[in-house]
């Protein structure tokens, strides 16, 4: 898959499968996989560094985890997140953070919101680098929109992320994720762009989904927003594992001779 893969896939109505992801062995695996594009998102700061929101994560941490992920995933179109104000130091720093990150490995960037964006996505598009849209609930305004809510619920916030998408096209964006909106406004929205809408929360009609690893791997049994389909209890197989180590290791059953040197 390459940038212009986005656009055939939408005219084509062939829906595109995004899996976020954050090191080399998760995508030594993704690699392999049927999945379309991997999206290396700054969700980095909470599912890998334990942080209560996607604002702790830094340029150094988003270069060292796509550098990782580059090195395991050569054959994927890999997207990165810009990091939380990194698009709004102005010019200098963001082209600098885009750098970094593409220098890493990545094939694109993502930013999130719109407005104050604008002439950055278009300077870092006229500077030949691929950006991805971000709009509805987008993570690093968490505190300004008081928590992880559905966003666009009426009339008037639907009509106005409608008009942010299409701006976000004409300022360059080759697609747009559209996160936690109605499963009607995902629709519209969908319909009323060229290039296409990748969904997390935003219903089935967007013209991609994209999921954490983690997340659809079932390894956080505690994290259950609506949006989440588990394809696996990784957490449950991955504890059940350790336990048997352990108790072969107390029951001295490991290592046995055959598992030991001469």
């Amino acid at each position: 898959m390459n940038i212009h893969s986005f656009s055939k896939f939408k005219h084509n109505n062939q829906k595109i499968s995004m899996v976020t992801c954050y090191d080399y062995w998760s995508a030594e695996i993704l690699n392999t996989s049927d999945v379309d594009c991997i999206l290396v998102g700054d969700s980095l700061a909470v599912v890998m560094h334990g942080f209560d929101s996607t604002v702790h994560a830094t340029t150094e941490m988003m270069e060292l985890h796509v550098a990782a992920v580059a090195r395991g995933a050569k054959d994927k179109f890999i997207i990165a997140d810009m990091p939380f104000l990194s698009c709004s130091k102005g010019i200098e720093v963001a082209m600098d953070t885009v750098h970094r990150l593409m220098a890493a490995g990545a094939n694109a960037v993502k930013i999130e919101g719109d407005t104050h964006q604008i002439d950055i996505i278009r300077h870092i598009v006229d500077a030949g680098v691929p950006v991805m849209g971000h709009l509805g609930l987008t993570p690093q305004s968490i505190h300004n929109l008081g928590g992880h809510k559905v966003q666009a619920k009426d009339e008037a916030k639907s009509a106005q992320l409608v008009e942010s998408a299409r701006a976000l096209e004409e300022a360059g964006c080759f697609a747009v994720v559209l996160e936690c909106i109605p499963t009607k406004l995902g629709s519209c929205v969908s319909l009323r762009l060229n290039i296409p809408t990748i969904g997390i929360g935003a219903g089935p009609h967007t013209d991609g989904q994209v999921l954490v690893l983690q997340d659809l791997l079932g390894t956080n049994p505690n994290f259950t927003p609506k949006f989440l389909r588990r394809y696996a209890d990784s957490h449950g197989v991955i504890k059940n594992a350790v336990n048997r180590f352990h108790g072969d290791v107390v029951e001295q059953e490991y290592p046995s001779l055959a598992e030991s040197y001469k």
